[in-house]
């Protein structure tokens, strides 16, 4: 599930200028969406590029051909109306004139904003979920079961998205009943608690590693190879690294140059991963070569632990470079290997810690991912393919 940070950012908030700091803060932050009044949608543009949620009274644009830039790109129904319990909630939900907007034929609003006061405004939301792209709930004295509630009996065919003021707050909406809201609508005028919701939400949606120690069984010099340094635009720390190796199967452990050495000065934006043949593993759990890297696309940072995230490559730089052959033995009797370039500033992590590859030797336990799966194009496949 990709989670996602909505930004509240209508009238409700204060004038112009009020809102208008908001969302710059937002959008240095990289949240996905902010939540405006429709009159505010083209100024929002003006500001930088972000997905724009606009509250609507029910009455949806047909865009024009040409988009000015004035459109929405998703209209939500409920403010001032029986969402926000401005209008009563009729008796008999099918005379609900936010349920008609959103099932109009033809230009309908994308969403809906439902306040949850108590249970019939629970319902209510229900009832919203079933018509709607996105369906935002707010509690005013919230509770956690409400959107537990919620969680269990809206289908997939919304987003929920429930409102939180704190980043702790939207911590605890991507966990509840372990499945998690869809995204949370922050409000807020605090820079570093927007930028801090941001940073959970894209811890929530990353994968944690299961490492290993292999034993090294074979460290060999080698002639030159082409060996490729991958720089991110990125700072790494200390325990971080990337998954690099000759077989996907086998990926080891590479720390970032972040250590001080007397030879160069450190590099905690890069890995100097190995040779162009070999894979590194990316955020979507697969892998590509590491001739294939180029600035702008993204690979996967790993901690000691297996904690990942995201770093974009700034280059590759790749230099002829003389090398060393390491393989190792998994518990499961497996053996891998790869190439590192013979030089003191490239680490690797055993049981002892950190230790470059020119003092690595048969018998260290040294850490790797292992997955006894094949790759097509960096992906994995169900297949028999030997490596050797």
């Amino acid at each position: 599930m990709t989670r996602t940070v909505w930004l509240k950012a209508d009238s409700d908030v204060g004038d112009w200028e009020t809102r208008r700091r908001r969302i710059t803060a937002g959008l240095e932050a990289g949240v996905d969406w902010v939540l405006v009044d429709e009159a505010d949608v083209e100024k929002v543009r003006e500001l930088g590029e972000v997905n724009i949620a606009a509250f609507s009274n029910g009455d949806v644009h047909v865009m024009e051909a040409e988009d000015d830039g004035s459109e929405a790109d998703a209209t939500i129904v409920g403010k001032d109306g029986e969402g926000d319990g401005t209008v009563d909630l009729p008796s008999d939900l099918s005379g609900s004139a936010d349920l008609s907007a959103l099932r109009r034929d033809g230009a309908a609003p994308d969403g809906g904003y439902v306040r949850i006061f108590d249970e019939d405004y629970e319902a209510f939301a229900e009832a919203v979920a079933d018509e709607a792209d996105y369906t935002i709930v707010i509690g005013d004295d919230w509770q956690i079961i409400p959107l537990e509630n919620l969680i269990a009996r809206v289908g997939e065919e919304t987003e929920l998205i429930t409102g939180v003021q704190t980043a702790e707050d939207a911590r605890t909406a991507y966990e509840t009943l372990e499945l998690g809201a869809d995204g949370v609508l922050l409000d807020t005028d605090d820079v570093d608690e927007i930028r801090k919701t941001v940073e959970v939400r894209d811890e929530a949606g990353r994968e944690q590693v299961e490492l290993e120690y292999a034993t090294v069984t074979a460290v060999e010099q080698t002639g030159s190879a082409d060996r490729v340094c991958i720089d991110t635009g990125n700072l790494m720390e200390h325990d971080e690294g990337m998954l690099v190796g000759s077989m996907a199967r086998g990926l080891f452990f590479v720390h970032a140059e972040t250590a001080e050495s007397p030879y160069v000065a450190s590099r905690p934006f890069r890995v100097n991963a190995g040779a162009v043949h070999a894979y590194v593993r990316t955020p979507d759990g697969g892998t590509k070569y590491l001739s294939e890297l180029q600035s702008g696309d993204e690979v996967q940072i790993v901690d000691e632990t297996g904690h990942t995230r995201e770093a974009i490559v700034g280059r590759a730089k790749i230099e002829k470079r003389p090398m060393f052959r390491v393989q190792a033995e998994t518990d499961e009797g497996d053996r891998i290997e790869t190439l590192l370039q013979n030089a003191e500033t490239i680490k690797v992590h055993t049981r002892d810690g950190r230790k470059a590859v020119t003092d690595l030797e048969a018998g260290d336990e040294i850490l790797v991912h292992y997955e006894d799966t094949a790759t097509h194009f960096g992906e994995q496949i169900e297949e028999s393919i030997i490596e050797k």
